[in-house]
């Protein structure tokens, strides 16, 4: 796994240039840069899709993720133009992140209605369905449980596939992420602590087989809080501690299939911690698990 994708948060806080990070990111090597979609809220925050597109535009070979989009936010059919449109002119650089949204007090703050759990599922896989088929048909019309379209066309084409990473837990959410996504970018958390990793890929791998996929066809990216820090205890939701049990944490990780990390530094030293990782940890834990 000497090819393993490492990225790192852009806080949608507006205390932070997002474009000198993505710069300071994209100096020191990394793969891409993310961010997260909560657009409610009384902490001064940019809106992702609008940020992560002045990022695009400010540098030239970094990707640039959505960690996730909330479905429920947005028309999912425009959400495949707007991906289409940000995808060609920052020349193939889009990572389309997608959830169900859990924030069901920012869908009633913002007027919208408030998804069931199910339908919350039902709605990201129709996104997806939506989106491959805007992507890749003329005239598409489509009809699912939440979203439809009647014979849309998006013009022009994407002039690549492109990939669809979902944040998912549950047992249904996992199997549209088999069936339909091409990445699985899950938090560490209880909901994807390691012990449940296991269990949790193979099902994803199981509805990808059933579905006729190569379950190689997907990334599997993990999103961790981390800091490098000699003094810190150890923690059930955080990768710290000094290097090398840092390292040795990370190269864990990719032992139960993950090609890749979105790294949230800690602490008020980001810049300090950002460049730690990527000169001191990074190539380590690429050379460990190749």
């Amino acid at each position: 796994m000497s090819n393993i994708r490492v990225g790192i948060d852009v806080p949608a806080s507006t205390a932070v240039d997002p474009v000198r990070a993505a710069r300071a990111a994209e100096t020191l090597g990394f793969d891409f840069v993310s961010s997260v979609d909560h657009p409610c809220g009384s902490t001064p925050s940019h809106e992702v899709w609008t940020m992560l597109t002045w990022v695009a535009a400010a540098t030239s070979r970094i990707r640039v993720a959505t960690r996730v989009l909330g479905v429920p936010y947005r028309a999912p059919a425009m959400v495949a133009k707007m991906a289409a449109t940000l995808d060609r002119l920052s020349g193939g650089r889009l990572v389309l992140g997608l959830g169900g949204g859990y924030s069901d007090e920012e869908f009633r703050a913002f007027g919208l209605p408030v998804p069931t759990p199910r339908e919350k599922v039902d709605g990201m896989a129709d996104a997806i369905e939506i989106a491959h088929g805007l992507w890749r048909e003329p005239r598409f019309t489509y009809t699912g449980p939440r979203y439809r379209t009647e014979a849309a066309d998006v013009e022009p084409k994407p002039d690549r596939p492109i990939p669809i990473w979902l944040g998912t837990y549950g047992n249904r959410a996992l199997d549209v992420t088999g069936r339909l996504a091409d990445g699985w970018i899950p938090s560490l958390s209880p909901a994807a602590s390691p012990e449940r990793i296991p269990a949790m890929r193979d099902r994803i791998v199981a509805a990808a087989e059933r579905a006729g996929r190569s379950p190689d066809a997907l990334t599997l990216v993990s999103n961790l809080q981390i800091r490098v820090d000699p003094g810190a205890a150890p923690a059930t939701d955080i990768v710290t501690g000094p290097p090398d049990a840092v390292v040795e944490q990370l190269v864990a990780f990719t032992r139960l299939g993950f090609a890749g990390f979105n790294l949230q530094p800690l602490g008020p030293d980001r810049p300090e911690q950002i460049e730690r990782l990527a000169e001191e940890i990074i190539p380590l834990v690429r050379r460990e698990a190749a």
